[in-house]
């Protein structure tokens, strides 16, 4: 009998450019078609809210929002494949709306993919509804196009 070991705890904190290799290297563990390195450099650059969930063993997470006209939008909410159905996508995802809310936004915006379960349900739980569809939003598989689901959240 193996003994499962518990994932060491995380501490939430703002991103800074020097995690960018760190997140890059969940983000291409975690994402068929991942962000660049010169999109998060942009995100931090303009401004956007952003996260790191560090830990002993290294970033475990990262959640990337924008903010304006009484809108938040979520860009960007990754858990690390290790970490994944631990409950860190949940507590992330609750940061975002506390930080949405001081932001004074009054409603939080996401894309999801139709074909990420996890992702769905991870949203739909927290109370998102969907609101709209992007038809052909996502890279895909063999030069193909994905939808996205567009969810909202009131705040």
């Amino acid at each position: 009998m193996s003994a499962q070991r518990e994932p060491a705890p995380v501490q939430l904190r703002p991103m800074r450019t020097s995690d960018i290799d760190a997140v890059m290297e969940v983000e291409r563990a975690a994402y068929p078609y991942p962000w660049t390195a010169g999109i998060f450099r942009d995100c931090l650059r303009i401004g956007y809210c952003c996260w790191i969930a560090e830990a002993d063993d290294g970033v475990a997470g990262y959640v990337v929002m924008s903010v304006g006209a009484g809108e938040a939008h979520l860009l960007n909410l990754c858990v690390a494949p290790a970490r994944q159905r631990t409950g860190l996508g949940r507590m992330m995802l609750d940061h975002v709306f506390e930080l949405a809310r001081s932001h004074r936004a009054k409603a939080l915006f996401l894309e999801v993919r139709p074909s990420n379960d996890a992702a769905l349900h991870l949203y739909r739980v927290a109370g998102f509804v969907e609101v709209g569809l992007r038809n052909n939003y996502y890279p895909a598989a063999r030069g193909q196009r994905e939808d996205a689901i567009v969810l909202a959240l009131p705040l």
